[in-house]
């Protein structure tokens, strides 16, 4: 059975809450769960500390019986210590799509075509 440490959701409409819990990866996001290790309300502050509760004994108990975490609950884990999470980079993320190339090639040369009429007329 692979066994995941995952986020299950609660909470109303437009107001998240989240269990830190251990599922079979199988069965669903909300639904049945083996054990809960904590809870997660991203509606408070990122500095509270009621923010993120987790019994980091439990989890290291699930990781050693080979529980994988998701990304999220990884991050979590990370700052608790827990679990070494690697620094991911994506350089390409921040690069302009190509109709926004395009676009920019198109006001640079307006803005050089504008540069040259007012040195004609000079």
């Amino acid at each position: 059975m692979a066994l995941k440490i995952r986020l299950a959701r609660g909470g109303a409409k437009k107001r998240p809450f989240y269990r830190i819990v251990v599922a079979d990866a199988r069965s669903p996001r909300d639904g049945r769960f083996i054990d809960r290790l904590g809870s997660y309300d991203p509606q408070k502050a990122k500095d509270d500390e009621s923010r993120i509760v987790l019994d980091v004994e439990k989890a290291k108990e699930w990781l050693a019986k080979g529980a994988q975490p998701t990304d999220r609950v990884l991050r979590f884990l990370d700052n608790a210590g827990v679990l070494k999470r690697e620094a991911r980079n994506n350089p390409k993320k921040g690069e302009p799509g190509t109709k926004a190339k395009e676009r920019a090639a198109a006001a640079a040369a307006a803005a050089e075509a504008a540069a040259g009429g007012e040195e004609a007329s000079a």
